[in-house]
């Protein structure tokens, strides 16, 4: 999962939450979120939890399933038993042997390193 394994926020397996969720460090969602989640730091979807949201964070990592669009400015991680339907702009995206991805997906080049020029025939 993300981050070094220390968890800020867990939402349960018997949880289940309508709205909007604002949060910052690491977040583990196991239950069911319908909504949005907006989170300045890393997100966890756990195999059971079910997301019916659009995802603002970090780093996510989903193990569970993802209806909505996923932003990540860090490494967006789609784990085997990932199930994930909508569309994806992160900055590293890393696809698990088995997940299962419906959607488009735009790869934002990093800041630091600027844009490259474009390549020139030799």
């Amino acid at each position: 999962m993300v981050g070094d394994g220390r968890v800020d926020t867990i939402i349960g397996r018997d949880a289940q939450l309508k709205g909007t969720v604002v949060s910052s460090g690491i977040i583990r969602v196991d239950g069911k979120i319908d909504g949005e989640i907006v989170h300045k730091g890393d997100v966890a979807i756990g195999e059971s939890g079910e997301i019916t949201a659009s995802i603002k964070a970090h780093n996510v990592t989903v193990a569970g399933i993802v209806n909505g669009n996923i932003e990540s400015t860090g490494k967006l991680e789609l784990l085997p038993t990932a199930r994930v339907s909508g569309d994806l702009n992160v900055a590293t995206l890393v696809i698990g042997e088995g997940a299962i991805f419906k959607g488009s997906c735009d790869m934002k080049m990093p800041e630091k390193n600027g844009p490259k020029p474009p390549r020139t025939p030799a």
